[in-house]
């Protein structure tokens, strides 16, 4: 992707300047500081109050479950895709969890691995390009949250390149939090458990950085696209893919290549939809109990 420039409307990593690092730099200074003089009066008061555990977030349970995470409802909303969508899963007897836009934030998939999803859905906008002058260079695949950027929050995952600043219109605002693969694998709590993702927004497989990390946290399979990609044509490949995949009990590699058959080749992008990792291509997801 190095030196190409990007077709309109392709979203993109923002990268912060050295005066960001610096503040960032000042503000931890200021945090570890306050961490000190609070610590012990934590502690005490974690003794004394001490709560029974809680484990009804990580608890397994028989009954299997979805998530589609809607952060395109924002930009390109779809009634009909999510419906059409949650009926597939309930027919087969998931229950399926639905987060709007204005949920998908940090401490959204911070937490995504402790509900026990079976599949995850992710209608998100995302990107593997970054604005480094006037040329476009290839990065690690980024989500985007509907979270507001700021220097001032997430101090840590921002130092470590965790998490970034992201705009859908490169270089004016707004910009919005986005996260990165070391996110996925440092700072998401818990793990999942043989989860299918599948990744809905562009370039999700433009390279395996962001798959695997999922796989490392525990996913069994992720799906996504390798080029950039309309919220029509994802919406109707994934009708398609979710069919092939949850009725028809297919094959991740049949019910990708039947994908692309139904919905036909990208003339514009060459857009693609791929799945890693390459030994996932004969798995099945697990009939209901």
């Amino acid at each position: 992707m190095k030196g190409k420039k990007k077709p309109a409307g392709i979203k993109h990593r923002i990268r912060e300047k050295k005066k960001r690092e610096r503040r960032i730099a000042l503000a931890i200074i200021i945090a570890i500081l306050i961490i000190i003089v609070s610590a012990s009066g934590f502690f005490i008061n974690s003794m004394l109050n001490k709560p029974s555990p809680d484990h009804s977030s990580n608890t397994s349970t028989s009954e299997p479950k979805a998530a589609i995470a809607d952060h395109l409802s924002l930009t390109a909303p779809n009634q009909t895709f999510i419906q059409t969508a949650t009926n597939t899963l309930e027919q087969a007897g998931y229950t399926v969890d639905y987060y709007p836009g204005e949920d998908i934030t940090v401490g959204f998939y911070r937490d995504l691995p402790k509900h026990n999803y079976d599949i995850i859905i992710l209608r998100v906008h995302s990107t593997a390009a970054e604005l480094q002058g006037q040329e476009y260079v290839e990065t690690p695949v980024c989500l985007f949250t509907s979270e507001n950027y700021t220097t001032t929050k997430y101090l840590y995952e921002q130092l470590y390149d965790q998490i970034v600043g992201v705009s859908y219109t490169v270089p004016e605002p707004p910009f919005y939090f986005g996260i990165m693969p070391k996110f996925v694998t440092s700072s998401m709590s818990g793990r999942f458990q043989d989860t299918a993702i599948i990744m809905m927004g562009c370039e999700g497989l433009n390279n395996t950085k962001m798959a695997e990390a999922f796989i490392q946290k525990g996913a069994k399979v992720y799906i996504g696209w390798r080029g950039a990609v309309s919220a029509s044509r994802t919406d109707q490949a994934t009708a398609q893919l979710l069919q092939h995949l949850i009725m028809e009990k297919q094959t991740i590699k049949q019910a990708v290549t039947e994908t692309m058959n139904d919905v036909g080749p990208d003339l514009i992008h060459d857009t693609v939809l791929l799945y890693d990792p390459p030994e996932a291509e004969e798995y099945v997801i697990p009939d209901v109990p």
